[in-house]
């Protein structure tokens, strides 16, 4: 399954480097039960709340470049000719919250349109939230994978561009973009950690369909002076990318729905596996009730977060490690 995607940060850092709502995240180190731990906090990330935000904007806006034919240059989100290109352009997605936020927050500065499928076990938060980015919110489906099917169907008859976070034989481009934006997080940490001389000795990457978790394992992998071991952390009732990598093709697996609504993901992305049975050393599962064990002491570290966002930090306390780093994902949903 093994393949050969290569990702190149110093594109998404150019264009980040021209928007005003880029920053670093934080990577804080904090004490938890007497142990030194490493914590990029993504929570905050762009004012999106979550880490989605590089990933989904970076996509959109390279795919209106190709569209526009040139280079964007600085401040193209303001330039008219680009925003005539864009008004023509309607981004389609399904999402379990994060990644239609950040297609959403993508089109709605350029000018171009969104339609974000949701599954009906998406909370009516996110659904507000996305109409709050301009976008239009379709129920589609049960299930993740059901809103998936329904996106596809809706650019095959609409014609609108599909930017999905996952991949599959003969869709690669637009994820391979997403994953792309992601590489700047990792890139953030190897220059503050480069800065400190204080590496981590093991990374915990949460993942679902795992476009996070490889965009930081491949740069992991390709540039950092210190190599930790890189473990990729999903919800026990989805291990997706787990069975994938032991049957060396991709597997839909079967399960309840998790608290983790945002990893509870059945089918991986083809890229990320690929990038992840190179980059990985171990695969774990973690229960509902260790996230929300996770998210209580996340809370008492001073983050406020949610299962999804803290399933790395219940690997960790299920683990044992030297200097660990993990993520918080994505902030608490505010309520609506």
């Amino acid at each position: 399954m093994k393949n050969s995607t290569t990702l190149d940060v110093a594109k998404p850092l150019a264009l980040l480097a021209a928007c005003p709502a880029y920053n670093p995240s934080p990577l804080e180190t904090r004490s938890l039960q007497g142990q030194s731990i490493l914590i990029k906090d993504e929570t905050n990330r762009m004012g999106l709340g979550a880490f989605k935000a590089l990933g989904g904007v970076y996509a959109v806006a390279r795919l209106i470049e190709a569209r526009v034919g040139h280079p964007l240059e600085a401040g193209a989100f303001l330039d008219e000719p680009v925003k005539t290109v864009a008004r023509t352009m309607t981004f389609v997605c399904a999402s379990a919250g994060n990644h239609g936020m950040a297609v959403a927050a993508g089109a709605r500065l350029f000018g171009a349109k969104a339609r974000i499928h949701l599954a009906d076990t998406v909370p009516e938060d996110f659904a507000v939230r996305l109409r709050d980015k301009g976008a239009e919110v379709v129920r589609s489906g049960d299930d993740y994978e059901a809103s998936v099917a329904a996106a596809i169907g809706d650019a095959e008859a609409t014609g609108a561009i599909h930017l999905a976070d996952g991949s599959w034989p003969g869709y690669t481009e637009p994820p391979r973009l997403v994953m792309e934006g992601y590489t700047v997080i990792a890139e953030e940490m190897r220059t503050q950690l480069q800065s400190s001389g204080k590496w981590p000795s093991h990374v915990y990457l949460q993942a679902g369909v795992g476009g996070l978790a490889a965009g930081i394992a491949y740069m992991i992998r390709s540039n950092w002076a210190v190599q930790p071991r890189i473990i990729v952390v999903e919800p026990d009732a989805a291990p997706c990318l787990r069975d994938s990598a032991r049957a060396g093709q991709i597997v839909t697996v079967e399960g309840p729905v998790s608290n983790m609504g945002r990893l509870d993901c059945k089918t991986p992305s083809m890229l990320a596996l690929g990038i992840l049975e190179r980059c990985a050393d171990d695969w774990v599962t973690i229960s509902d009730a260790q996230a929300l064990d996770a998210v209580e002491h996340a809370r008492e570290l001073g983050f406020a977060t949610t299962p999804s966002g803290a399933a790395g930090l219940a690997a960790f306390l299920a683990d044992e490690a030297k200097l660990p780093l993990i993520v918080f994902s994505e902030g608490s949903v505010p309520d609506a």
